[in-house]
């Protein structure tokens, strides 16, 4: 909400800087967002009287003006326009002056004749023919008002309001209005709200015999209120209406339609205005579309309704979408003679609705979508009459028409000075609360406190304990120690996933955040089969766009599209990780199964098959993940099929690792190997190791064997390492794999593989019997598949 203070000073005189005020208000709890002088970018423009115009000795085109802006001499100003005549006024740049959009002025020359400065247009003022009806959109500004030159061009044309814009709450329409905020300002500066009650001086005949209303749908339409007026003259309206219209952000057009916006502005109440002659049947019907029916709004656009939309018709057809806007022959054109002035109330679930379905948020849509107060209907089309007879732009016909649905019950709460004082922390009498609301416009009688009939957020005596806070003053409660014991801490779970953050960072690994919502292409880019269960994916009603229209079931297509980015802009090594989520769809009533993977992806330097599977078992490690088995993996289509591993944990899927298959690759544009892992957090979780704890240093030595074995080619090695730990049992300290030879010296379709076994037991030193053993019960676990001692 823009605020013009010009028009704030008709209802309140706070007699405040605009920076004080804006300070003020917001800590009484009407935030201020801005405060804006208007045509700020415009300094040293005077307003200048034409005293001769001369031909340019040098150019056709070019004039000499000697023009008087209230100084000694007269400057000269050299100028192309052909709008400028002797004792003309007009708006006058001087040397060294700025204009809107950073333009300066400065002193010439013009094809050998000096200029002083420069006349200015409208546009170069940064107004528009709505500002200033009588003007030309091409030529210098003829100024038609009482002003001398000299005179700041600011004060000349009225630009001098300050603009306050408000970040009003959801909760709050009344403040979406002149009159809210003046109502606001009162009570925050404690100075008299001269609130003005509209009167109709003159009405002739009565709308009763011209117009009937007929209100079909009362749940979704709680008032309307018509009142007529004839004998319309279309023409501009007054300089002080288009100012404050054009402070308030909205453009001035003519007078029947700048009152309708004044008023909404004034009173917080959207209005708008039909012309008699397309109300079919002198009669206005509010009822729900029909089924079929179709509206050509005043934007030219033809809507098709559905059968819940509220709609203002006439006998014949759809004229407007109650609270959105009008149709196209709802408005006002130059030949409107007779207009109704409609001024209800509608269901705000109602006009958000329809509004959000037709594409079309309104200024008026976006007021009763919030709740507006239906007591405001008779005094909004009173002041819009009001301002056609002050204008002098019509005739009111007498007779106001009024179908109240609405339930005008008070709503009343107890009022409880001592609870709102145990509840704020302050020690403030029971009057002085009751001044505090009474400023307000809260009433009492009794114990009990009448609410407002605009005040639609209060509900308990929490707000009401608001009110007295706001008020009062937040900055004078006095800071208090919370009672009890207030700890907080991360959760076991958090712990861990900020643990596998912190490992995979010190791997050189960098965070990533992306997007669950995907295109539905994502899934063809990374070749998942047409009947995979990752392609079923939920759907997002209301998308953004097609490329951001499912919840993606995989987070690899979002790492891929960062590597692309990354490759695309030519960082020559990556290494990223995420921590997203996936949604797993469920059945169409439920929820989908949201599920946290650890994705990571690298390419560039070093960077192979091996060096993502050591990230990935050092992750492990330090997470206490043990039993992990690397199962080779053929068939993902996202990956190169010999290049591929399933991580599997006690025979579960927990992820998979390994290169980007080459197509899928160039899909995303990338003509380096790149390399990713998905790993499911829920898994790594409930397979965490138990917290670490101090171990001593062996007190005895460790025996060690070599092996050097013998197995078939395709035998993998992670397969033989499981069989010997196994064989040897607790007292087995390090394994590790030291060789691997295929050769002349090994038969075709083996390999040799090379251990080295380090064995320790923690209460004594072994004996080479016992490391014997152990090594005897291994070489036999090993022939169980077929892997032999090489000789």
């Amino acid at each position: 909400m823009i605020l013009s203070m010009k028009w704030l000073s008709d209802y309140v005189k706070t007699g405040v800087a605009p920076h004080e005020f804006a300070e003020a208000m917001t800590m009484s709890g009407s935030k201020v967002e801005t405060v804006e002088k208007e045509g700020a970018e415009i300094d040293k423009v005077v307003v200048g009287r034409v005293l001769s115009v001369d031909k340019h000795p040098n150019a056709d085109s070019l004039v000499i003006c000697k023009v008087d802006v209230g100084e000694s001499e007269p400057i000269q100003i050299v100028t192309g326009a052909t709008n400028v005549v002797p004792g003309c006024m007009v708006p006058a740049a001087l040397d060294g002056s700025s204009l809107p959009h950073g333009k300066k002025i400065r002193k010439g020359k013009l094809r050998g004749e000096v200029s002083n400065g420069m006349m200015c247009s409208l546009s170069e003022l940064d107004l528009t023919l709505h500002d200033f009806p009588y003007a030309i959109e091409d030529g210098i500004f003829l100024l038609e008002e009482e002003c001398a030159p000299g005179d700041d061009i600011h004060t000349a044309i009225g630009l001098d309001d300050i603009a306050v814009e408000f970040e009003i709450t959801s909760n709050r329409p009344d403040c979406l209005s002149v009159l809210g905020l003046a109502r606001e300002a009162a009570a925050t500066f404690d100075k008299p709200l001269l609130q003005h009650d509209p009167v109709v001086k003159g009405a002739s005949g009565d709308i009763h015999e011209l117009l009937k209303v007929d209100v079909k749908a009362p749940d979704l339409c709680m008032r309307y209120v018509a009142r007529m007026v004839k004998n319309i003259k279309i023409e501009p309206s007054p300089r002080w209406m288009r100012e404050r219209l054009r402070t308030s952000g909205v453009r001035p057009i003519n007078n029947i339609v700048d009152i309708t916006n004044y008023v909404m502005l004034e009173y917080g109440q959207p209005m708008h205005a039909f012309d008699y002659r397309f109300v079919k049947g002198g009669q206005i019907v509010v009822r729900t579309a029909q089924d079929g029916e179709t509206i050509t709004t005043l934007d030219g656009t033809q809507r098709a309704l559905e059968t819940d939309m509220l709609v203002i018709a006439d006998s014949e057809k759809p004229s407007a979408v109650a609270g959105v806007m009008g149709g196209e022959f709802s408005g006002i054109v130059e030949d409107t003679n007779t207009i109704i002035f409609e001024s209800a109330c509608f269901a705000g679930p109602s006009v958000r609705s329809t509004a959000k379905r037709l594409g079309m948020r309104t200024e008026s849509s976006a007021r009763f979508e919030k709740g507006l107060d239906p007591e405001t209907c008779i005094p909004a089309v009173q002041r819009a009459c009001e301002l056609i007879e002050l204008l002098g732009a019509g005739e009111v016909v007498g007779g106001v028409i009024d179908v109240d649905n609405a339930d005008h019950t008070p709503r009343r709460l107890p009022f409880t000075p001592e609870w709102i004082n145990r509840f704020i922390g302050i020690e403030l009498s029971a009057e002085e609360m009751r001044a505090i609301l009474e400023k307000i416009d809260f009433s009492f009688e009794g114990d009990e406190l009448i609410i407002p009939s605009f005040r639609a957020d209060i509900e308990s005596k929490a707000d009401v304990a608001e009110e007295i806070a706001r008020f009062y003053g937040y900055n004078r409660i006095p800071t208090t120690a919370l009672r009890g014991v207030a700890m907080g801490h991360l959760t076991e779970r958090q712990q861990f996933e900020a643990k596998a953050s912190a490992v995979l960072t010190a791997q050189g690994y960098s965070e990533i955040l992306t997007y669950s919502f995907i295109s539905p292409k994502y899934y063809d880019k990374i070749a998942l089969a047409p009947d995979s269960e990752e392609r079923r994916s939920v759907v997002i009603t209301n998308p953004l766009g097609e490329d951001t229209s499912v919840m993606r079931t995989t987070t690899l297509p979002s790492m891929l599209e960062t590597l692309s980015r990354n490759y695309n802009n030519r960082n020559p090594r990556v290494m990223l990780y995420e921590l997203g989520t996936q949604y797993l769809p469920t059945t169409p009533d439920e929820l989908p199964n949201e599920k946290k993977q650890f994705t990571l992806g690298a390419y560039g330097g070093c960077c192979d098959f091996f060096t993502l599977k050591g990230a990935v078992v050092t992750l492990l490690e330090r997470l206490g993940v043990t039993g992990c088995d690397f199962v080779q993996r053929t068939d993902n289509p996202t990956f190169h099929p010999g290049r591929c591993a399933d991580l599997m944990i006690e025979g579960k899927m927990c992820g998979v690792m390994g290169e980007v298959h080459p197509q899928v690759a160039a899909n995303y544009g990338l003509d380096v190997r790149c390399y990713v892992a998905r790993l499911d957090v829920d898994t790594l979780f409930a397979h965490r190791g138990a917290v670490c704890t101090y171990r001593p240093l062996p007190k005895f030595p460790a025996s060690t064997r070599d092996l050097a074995l013998l197995c078939g080619d395709l035998l993998p090695v992670a397969q033989i390492e499981k069989t010997i730990r196994g064989a040897v049992g607790p007292v087995l300290e390090k394994l590790e794999l030291f060789d691997v030879y295929r050769g002349a010296q090994v038969p075709e379709g083996k390999k040799s593989v090379a251990f080295s076994i380090s064995m320790r037991a923690a209460d004594r030193t072994l004996t080479d019997e016992e490391a014997d053993a152990a090594i005897k019960r291994t070489l036999k676990a090993l022939s169980q598949i077929d892997v032999s001692l090489r000789s």
